[in-house]
């Protein structure tokens, strides 16, 4: 299957930009540009202004090729706010190249095999009697739980996500804007 190819290539080109020192965002450049490098709309939404910190993360972590495999994925992309929620320590501790792993870990645990649309999350919490765990990439689990009209992913440390925006949806998966940074168990 092309797209999931498509996708790796250009979550790669998005990562190789250094995100941090570019004043244009890809959104400034002509369609005609998009189209010559194949980019995808997954990848339009990951380099919006809202996901610079995920983008950083992404390759500082050297996930470069992490969705190098057949999809589809169901992405839970942290905004840059939900990334200022934690402590300039903790985030200057996730950057730092000696915690690699666990800042790998951390986003593997963002990323679910399969396409979860909203409708899919809602229908899996419906059979689990409002409450549904998916597995993540990372090999530890996620559980969405309703709250109010929101669909919340509680980690394994206990701690909560609402998706802000749902289904973006693109060829090979769907990216769910979370407002919080979920961890796996153990880190």
């Amino acid at each position: 299957m092309k797209s999931p190819q498509i996708f790796t290539s250009l979550l790669m080109l998005f990562l190789a930009l250094n995100v941090s020192s570019q004043t244009t965002t890809l959104n400034t450049f002509p369609s005609a540009v998009y189209l010559e490098n194949g980019l995808t709309g997954m990848q339009e939404t990951l380099h919006a202004d809202t996901h610079q910190i995920l983008l950083q993360a992404l390759k500082a972590a050297g996930l470069e090729d992490v969705l190098d495999v057949s999809g589809p994925f169901t992405v839970f992309a942290p905004t840059n706010s939900a990334f200022a929620k934690l402590s300039p320590d903790e985030l200057e501790e996730l950057f730092n190249e000696g915690n690699r792993k666990k800042l790998k870990d951390i986003l593997t645990y963002h990323i679910v095999a399969g396409n979860f649309t909203a409708s899919k999350i809602l229908k899996a919490m419906c059979r689990g009697e409002g409450k549904a765990s998916f597995t993540t990439v990372q090999g530890k689990k996620i559980f969405a739980t309703m709250e109010g009209t929101d669909i919340v992913l509680t980690d394994g440390m206990g701690n909560e996500a609402k998706i802000t925006t749902a289904d973006s949806g693109h060829a090979n998966g769907v990216i769910h804007q979370i407002d919080s940074v979920i961890v796996p168990p153990g880190l």
